[in-house]
């Protein structure tokens, strides 16, 4: 038995999870990640997976930053009595 699952085997019965598990959460998460759709077919490792999808999170986590980033700069143009402000109030949650 590998030391991985041997480490896993040890642990509560309430927080194991099977190799089957994993591989279905991999799969999953494989066509959740847009780079990654287009491998349908192809058989990916569960480490390209994860690393795939640690970058998807990390640009999205960007992309919100930018946006936020926006909307503040135009908030700080508009009349902060006006209804363009108090929906871009509303999308930056203040």
């Amino acid at each position: 038995m590998s030391s991985r699952r041997s480490s896993r085997s040890r642990q509560s019965g309430s927080s194991r999870i099977s190799d089957d598990q994993i591989s279905d959460l991999v799969s999953k998460l494989q066509h959740l990640i847009p780079e990654l759709r287009r491998h349908r077919s192809d058989k990916v490792s569960a480490s390209k997976v994860l690393q795939e999808t640690c970058n998807y999170i990390r640009n999205l986590h960007r992309e919100v930053d930018d946006l936020s980033d926006r909307l503040s700069e135009l908030l700080a143009s508009t009349d902060d009595n006006s209804a363009e402000a108090a929906i871009i109030r509303s999308l930056l949650n203040y």
